[in-house]
C-alpha cells in the first residue's frame, strides 16, 4: 500500500478526533446528540464545525488519490501531496478551535489545493 493510500486512511479518522474534542465536555447526550451539539459554545463547537468541514473535504480528496493511482500518476508527488493534504487538514482543525479564522482559511486553501493538484498530476501523466 502506497503512502499516499495510508494518508486516505488516516483521513477517514480525523472528523473523529475533532468530534472527540467537541464531546470531551464529559456530558454528552448521546440520545439527542444533534441538539447536544448544537448546544455547544465556544472552542468545543468550532471543533464540531472542524468535523464536518473535514468529513465534507474528504470524499474529493480520496477520489483524487485514487484516480491519481488508477492513471499511473508520478509516486512521489501522489505520495507528497497526500502527506501534505492531511498535515494541512491537522492544522486547519488546529487553527479552528484555537480560533485562527485567517490561519484556518490559508491551511483550508492549501489543503483544498492539493485536490485539483493530484488530478493534474494524473493528467499530465495521461497526456
Amino acid at each position: 500500500m502506497t503512502l499516499a493510500y495510508w494518508m486516505v486512511l488516516v483521513a477517514i479518522f480525523m472528523p473523529f478526533v475533532f468530534a472527540g474534542l467537541a464531546k470531551s465536555r464529559g456530558r454528552f447526550d448521546n440520545a439527542r446528540p444533534r441538539e447536544w451539539l448544537a448546544g455547544l459554545s465556544g472552542w468545543r463547537q468550532r471543533a464540531h464545525w472542524a468535523q464536518l468541514n473535514t468529513f465534507e473535504a474528504f470524499p474529493p480528496f480520496a477520489a483524487a488519490v485514487i484516480i491519481a493511482h488508477q492513471l499511473g500518476g508520478a509516486q512521489g508527488w501522489i505520495d507528497a501531496l497526500a502527506v501534505l493534504f492531511v498535515v494541512l487538514r491537522l492544522g486547519y482543525g488546529a487553527a479552528y478551535i484555537a480560533d485562527r479564522p485567517t490561519l484556518r482559511s490559508l491551511l483550508w486553501t492549501g489543503a483544498f489545493a492539493c485536490v485539483p493538484v493530484l488530478f493534474a498530476v494524473a493528467a499530465l501523466t495521461t497526456g
